[in-house]
C-alpha cells in the first residue's frame, strides 16, 4: 500500500493568459470549473483546507489592461487587478477619493496588501468558519445555519438582513465603493456590462451560493469612481480585534458634501453588519440639509441601527455601529 498525504496539493490546471481576450475566452470555456486567481490570498486558504477543489485556475496578474489607475473624463478608473497598496498610496486616489485610499490601506497587513488586489478583496467568499470548515450549512448546500443556532458562535456575524445565512460581507473596500457610488465593470467573452457597486453585492435571499452579481464566465475587470464625488468630505473607520490582519467587526464609509457646516448630500455604508455592504439611505435622507452638529450625528447613529437583530454573541455590534455612524456624521 502507498500512503497518501493530505498535504499534497490536488491536481489543478493553471492557465496564465497575458491578454484579456484569452482570459475571457478561458473563463467562458471553463465556466464554474475555472477559478479566477489574482493575489491568491483567499484562494490558498480554501485549497489548504480542502474546502474548494477547482479543476482549473485562471491567473489574471499578467493582464496589463486590468491593472493601474487611469483618470477619465468622468472620474477615475481602477483596474481590478491593481494591488491594494497601489490604491492606498496612489496620489490621485489619495487626493480625490481618500475614502477608498483609507479603506484599501487598512485591509489585513502590508504584506497582504502588496499582493492582494482590489478585485480579490471585493470578490472574496464568506468568512464564516462553519462554512469554511466544510460543514453542510445552507451556503454549502445543506439545510442549517450553524452560526444562527442556539449553540452557534456568531460574534462576527450579521445583525441585519439574515436569510438562512448570517455571514457578513468581509470586504473593507466594498462599503467605500458603495459610498462613492462606484460603477463595476464586468467583462465576458460576449461583451461588457456595468452595475452599481450597491447592486454588485447580493445577499442570500437572492442567491445563497454567491456574494456578487458575477455569473459564470464573467470577470470584474475595473471599477469606475465618478467625478461627482471627487474631493468630497470623507470618513472611514474600521474596528477590528487587531489593527492588522483581522477583518472588521464593523466599519463605516461616508462621503459628504458640506457647505457652511450644512450637509448638502451624503452617502453612507457600513460593512460587517449584513451579508452585503449596508447602505444607510434613511440616515442619508435624515442628515441631508442639516447642520453637522453632535445632536444630528447622535440621531443619525440611532437611526442607523433601527431594526437590527443581533445574534447570541454580537449584541455589541449595535452600539458600535451607532457610534461609528455618529462619528462619521460629526467628522
Amino acid at each position: 500500500m502507498v500512503a497518501t498525504s493530505h498535504d499534497v496539493m490536488p491536481d489543478i490546471e493553471l492557465y496564465q493568459p497575458t491578454d484579456e481576450d484569452n482570459a475571457l475566452a478561458l473563463a467562458s470555456d471553463l465556466g464554474s470549473d475555472g477559478w479566477l486567481l489574482a493575489g491568491g490570498q483567499d484562494t490558498f486558504g480554501w485549497l489548504k483546507d480542502r474546502n474548494k477543489t477547482p479543476s482549473s485556475m485562471i491567473e489574471l496578474t499578467q493582464i496589463d489592461a486590468w491593472k493601474g489607475i487611469r483618470e477619465t473624463a468622468d472620474g477615475v478608473e481602477i483596474g481590478a487587478v491593481t494591488t491594494l497598496t497601489e490604491i492606498a498610496k496612489n496620489p490621485l486616489i489619495m487626493e480625490r477619493y481618500g475614502l477608498l485610499a483609507k479603506a484599501a490601506g487598512v485591509v489585513a497587513s502590508p504584506q497582504i496588501r502588496n499582493v492582494g488586489t482590489l478585485g480579490g478583496n471585493l470578490n472574496q467568499d464568506a468568512r464564516c468558519w462553519y462554512y469554511r470548515r466544510g460543514l453542510d450549512c445552507y451556503r454549502a448546500g445543506g439545510n442549517i445555519c450553524y452560526a444562527d443556532s442556539p449553540e452557534g458562535l456568531n460574534r462576527e456575524h450579521a445583525i441585519f438582513g439574515a436569510s438562512r445565512c448570517v455571514a457578513v460581507s468581509p470586504s473593507d473596500t466594498a462599503p467605500a465603493l458603495v459610498a462613492l457610488d462606484a460603477t463595476m465593470v464586468i467583462s465576458s467573452a460576449s461583451g461588457q456590462r456595468t452595475v452599481s457597486a450597491q447592486d454588485y453585492f447580493i445577499g442570500p435571499a437572492r442567491d445563497i451560493t454567491h456574494m456578487t452579481a458575477l455569473n459564470d464566465g464573467e470577470i470584474l475587470t475595473a471599477v469606475r469612481l465618478p467625478a461627482s464625488w471627487a474631493n468630497a468630505e470623507f470618513y472611514f473607520e474600521k474596528v477590528a480585534d487587531r489593527n492588522v490582519w483581522d477583518f472588521a467587526l464593523v466599519n463605516v464609509a461616508a462621503a459628504m458634501k458640506v457647505s457652511g457646516g450644512t450637509i448638502e448630500d451624503a452617502r453612507i455604508a457600513c460593512g460587517a453588519v449584513e451579508c452585503t455592504p449596508r447602505r444607510l439611505e434613511a440616515v442619508e435622507n435624515a442628515v441631508r440639509g442639516q447642520q453637522r452638529t453632535e445632536d444630528v450625528a447622535t440621531r443619525a447613529g440611532e437611526m442607523a441601527v433601527e431594526g437590527a437583530v443581533p445574534l447570541n454573541y454580537n449584541h455589541f455590534k449595535v452600539p458600535l455601529m451607532a457610534n461609528l455612524v455618529k462619528r462619521a456624521i460629526q467628522g
